[in-house]
């Protein structure tokens, strides 16, 4: 297995990534350290929702596809909860090139994305942390890692991915997502991409289709949050 974060996290306050909140002087403005930028700490309505579905039960099991950081890992096992980490685009990187240099149509190559990522039992999670990392999957591995997703999932389970609201621009801020609250994330950016496709609310309703239900929020950074209801 690639991934060398993989792995179940229970509640350990060690490692590397995340640190301590910012200073109350430091919100809302940008800033500098570790390489990457602090967009701004913002609240978040898709996430609000995704906690407010889940607040009810402890010890659920749920998946972060933005790599393992300090910050959501304490949050969601000081909630209860059991956390699956995947450094999905990190992997998306190895397997195809950046930016589709490699065939994102091979099969081969997708099933062993998918053997990377997104090896789990059938029925495993409670919810999935998505971020924004779908936008940058061509439609034929898009719509097999959404077939993943929705076989490793529970009934009932939630979903929150994050799209750029903007269907017409060329290139888009890759951002790491931190959890300050249920309701508000720490946006930090991780460079410019550009996605290998973009949605409006129609083509997201297409694509989740096979699910019970589609919710979107737009944010002010012209991301729009998807809750998606399985």
């Amino acid at each position: 297995m690639l991934e060398p974060l993989k792995g179940l996290f229970r509640g350990s306050r060690g490692g590397a990534q995340g640190g301590g909140p910012l200073s109350p002087s430091s919100r809302g403005r940008p800033l500098q350290g570790r390489g990457e930028t602090v967009f701004s700490i913002r609240t978040s309505r898709g996430l609000e929702e995704f906690f407010t579905q889940i607040c009810d039960t402890s010890g659920l099991t749920i998946l972060d596809l933005g790599g393992a950081t300090q910050k959501n890992v304490s949050f969601i096992t000081d909630l209860g909860h059991r956390l699956y980490s995947e450094d999905f685009l990190r992997i998306l990187n190895e397997t195809f090139g950046v930016d589709d240099t490699v065939d994102q149509s091979n099969p081969g190559r997708i099933e062993y994305f998918l053997k990377q990522t997104l090896d789990y039992p059938e029925g495993h999670f409670d919810g999935v942390l998505v971020w924004d990392v779908l936008e940058y999957l061509n439609p034929v591995l898009l719509n097999a890692v959404v077939e993943r997703l929705h076989k490793i999932v529970r009934p009932k389970a939630y979903m929150l991915a994050f799209f750029q609201a903007d269907d017409k621009t060329d290139s888009a801020p890759v951002y790491t997502f931190r959890i300050e609250q249920v309701n508000s994330l720490e946006v930090l950016q991780q460079g410019m991409r550009r996605p290998a496709q973009l949605f409006n609310n129609r083509s997201l309703e297409k694509l989740f289709g096979r699910f019970e239900s589609v919710k979107f929020f737009l944010t002010r950074e012209r991301l729009r949050e998807v809750i998606i209801k399985v």
